[in-house]
């Protein structure tokens, strides 16, 4: 069943929060908070958000007719080492949302879409300070969720940049926070770590809607069989289960769809972040099922004829890329300087990237992570709710004298934890 337009127009009414509509005065797109994203495929039960990464503006098209197509609520997003001061895509932090808003009311799109700042970085007490000033500029700009990341940091100090960098985000805003980089099998993430991360958070009165875990996957291009531990990630949801936190899932392209099913039925997982295969998809590589990049004998991606952006186009793209030095992931670093080359394709060409997009995004949301016809369960949250402000689900449990920095830096001390290799996993 398809949104209701009076049940639509209710919620253009009252869902939008106030940045959205102070941005977009007369939009009909209807930009909402994550956390009715997160709550509608909760609600639904084992189904999963597919929060896009939209590094070139034919995957934020492709991702939102493929939602509309799917009835079905999405996440579009964008990664601080993508989108932000030092970015490798010319869709960033600060026009995301107006690309959305545009799409959204271009195709007449109308299932929630929520927009979010993913993996903002923190890696020292310097980032923290430039936070404060440049998170609120990220919901001027119209973001509506957020994911703090500190999980390069030690225990401790990834706590206390959440505690202090909590007052920047709105109240109403999806939350998002993390334990663990994403780097693979190597440095997995534990029960007591997540715990000591959630219930400092909750002692302070801190509701996260998702926790991100180093379950075992990569950024990028998945090169071994390795993947989602599945086990390990259901035993960290059921762990933090008190503290009604679901889980977002990083590292998708690579992983194989019945894995990726196997976790929308098994863990509390309602946010998986999908990037390298979109954009891969976009240009018209050859993917397997679930996204992972195909290449020849000799390290080569595969190019389709007549798929994606022109064989002309590509092989302009492939020089760059040798040029620099860049090869498998690194790719991704392609898409600021070709950016506009890529609009300035003929309209055919444009659109047969971004339906490629579409169909990808559209089997994935529909035969992998059930997601269908989620739209009308976040909208009747929306009506239910009355309010742009859905609330926390979590309520606090913690005591907070016992989560001072004195007590927070004693307790991390007291951790054993194998953080596994050193090195850049920044997406």
């Amino acid at each position: 069943m398809s949104v209701a337009t009076k049940d639509f127009e209710n919620a253009i009414k009252i869902g939008r929060p106030p940045n959205v509509v102070k941005r977009f005065p007369n939009s009909k797109g209807l930009i909402v908070s994550g956390k009715f994203i997160d709550r509608a495929m909760t609600k639904n039960g084992n189904a999963i958000a597919m929060a896009a990464n939209g590094r070139n503006s034919f995957i934020i098209r492709g991702a939102l007719k493929a939602a509309q197509q799917a009835n079905a609520a999405i996440i579009i997003e964008i990664a601080k080492s993508e989108g932000g001061a030092g970015a490798y895509c010319a869709v960033n932090y600060w026009n995301l949302a107006t690309q959305v808003d545009a799409c959204c009311n271009e195709y007449g799109i109308t299932v929630p879409v929520a927009i979010h700042a993913d993996h903002y970085g923190i890696k020292n007490q310097t980032d923290v300070e430039s936070a404060k000033i440049e998170i609120p500029t990220l919901f001027e700009a119209g973001m509506t969720s957020i994911a703090i990341d500190a999980s390069h940091l030690p225990d401790d100090q990834n706590l206390l940049a959440n505690l202090e960098l909590n007052p920047f985000v709105p109240r109403w805003a999806g939350l998002e926070t993390e334990v663990g980089e994403i780097k693979g099998k190597e440095g997995l993430s534990s029960v007591d770590e997540a715990l000591f991360l959630i219930q400092g958070l909750n002692a302070h009165g801190i509701f996260p809607d998702w926790i991100a875990l180093n379950n075992g996957t990569t950024h990028g291009i998945e090169a071994s069989a390795q993947g989602i531990q599945i086990d390990l990630t259901t035993k960290i949801h059921e762990a933090l289960s008190t503290y009604r936190i679901s889980g977002a899932q990083h590292g998708t392209s690579g992983n194989s769809s019945d894995r990726l099913r196997e976790i929308a039925s098994k863990t509390k997982t309602t946010k998986a972040n999908v990037a390298t295969a979109l954009q891969m998809v976009s240009w018209g590589l050859e993917v397997n099922d679930y996204g992972n990049t195909l290449q020849d004998g000799d390290g080569n991606f595969i190019k389709l004829k007549d798929e994606g952006v022109t064989e002309e186009m590509w092989g302009k793209m492939v020089a760059d890329a040798n040029a620099k030095g860049l090869k498998g992931g690194d790719y991704k670093k392609l898409n600021l300087s070709f950016e506009n080359k890529l609009l300035g394709q003929p309209q055919d060409i444009k659109e047969r990237m971004i339906n490629r997009v579409e169909e990808f995004v559209y089997d994935m949301l529909v035969n992998v992570l059930n997601a269908k016809d989620t739209a009308p369960i976040a909208v009747a949250e929306i009506l239910a709710a009355g309010s742009w402000d859905l609330g926390p689900k979590g309520i606090k449990i913690e005591d907070p004298d016992q989560w001072t920095p004195d007590k927070i830096i004693k307790r991390a001390a007291s951790m054993k934890r194998d953080r596994g290799p050193a090195g850049d996993f920044d997406d």
